[in-house]
């Protein structure tokens, strides 16, 4: 069997596992022989075991039994919303999707996400082989290219960008976009990665990738609208996100954050549907920003 096909399966199982929490092997046996993948023939006890086995293997995951003879996945925390290996089996389990629904290629629209190839690929391999690299990169509203030579930290995905974080040797950190990268070099100086540096932790007080501690850590309380209410309890904004009021048409969500620019922005592209409470400052800044561009319509209309 091809590798390619292998994986699928892989994927297909973990996936069916995890969205079940605790499921039979009869129940497994339904839902798989339903599948293309399958051809109609349902997995006996030994692939079954020896696929739980590659899947540990491959990704990490222990596909345990309970005493009710039904299966889980263990390591729930290899599953976290926010961790590489799910957004990866995530990922190849929509493809497995869309592949199973053929003849509906043209009705299933995705928005792609640049990989940026060979400087995602360089920025991996230097972090696993501690390798400061060499960065020819361009601002935006800059003509001018500037270069660094950064120690990469961490690499994470917002809104559909790449970012990678980097450190200048001793000094602070800064974040770029691959997008916004012409050149990349490894370097031949290798460095030592600080033993109690934490990528969550790093991005756990702010909104998205910019970073800013100059900016206070602050309660910030919303007011969501309409369909806004119920787009932030699927989706929120923030790890600390918390309902702390509900009337007849609102709800009020606290987070705790530092409210830097990028917040702000999305605050804003909310329209009315999202209005920020507390603190009365950044409700101001919120207030400045609508007046500024209500004048700039003004110009215009």
């Amino acid at each position: 069997m091809k590798a390619s096909e292998l994986l699928k399966r892989y994927v297909w199982l973990v996936d069916t596992i995890r969205r079940a929490g605790h499921i039979s092997m009869h129940n497994i046996n339904s839902r798989w022989v339903q599948t293309t993948l399958s051809d109609g023939v349902p997995f006996s006890r030994s692939t079954f075991r020896r696929q739980r086995q590659e899947v540990e293997d491959l990704f990490g995951i222990s596909i345990k039994c309970d005493n009710e003879n039904r299966y889980y996945i263990d390591d729930t925390s290899l599953m976290s919303s926010d961790s590489v290996t799910q957004w990866m089996l995530s990922t190849l389990a929509v493809s497995n999707i869309v592949s199973e629904a053929r003849g509906l290629h043209d009705n299933i629209l995705l928005e792609s996400i640049p990989t940026e190839g060979e400087h995602l690929q360089q920025a991996v391999e230097s972090m696993q082989n501690s390798h400061r690299i060499i960065i020819q990169y361009r601002r935006y509203g800059s003509d001018e290219p500037k270069q660094w030579t950064v120690e990469p930290y961490c690499i994470k995905l917002f809104r559909r960008r790449w970012y990678l974080l980097g450190r200048f040797e001793n000094r602070g950190f800064i974040v770029l976009s691959f997008d916004r990268i012409l050149q990349m070099q490894t370097s031949d100086e290798s460095f030592t990665i600080d033993k109690h540096f934490d990528a969550q932790a790093y991005f756990a007080e702010y909104f998205g990738v910019m970073t800013d501690s100059r900016i206070p850590l602050q309660r910030i309380v919303l007011r969501a609208l309409g369909n806004e209410r119920y787009a932030l309890r699927d989706l929120p904004l923030h790890s600390s996100q918390k309902v702390i009021e509900e009337g007849a048409d609102y709800v009020d969500f606290e987070v705790r954050l530092r409210p830097t620019s990028d917040f702000l922005a999305h605050i804003l592209s909310r329209g009315r549907w999202l209005t920020i409470i507390s603190p009365d400052d950044i409700a101001q800044k919120i207030k400045d920003l609508l007046q500024e561009t209500l004048e700039e319509y003004k110009k215009i209309f």
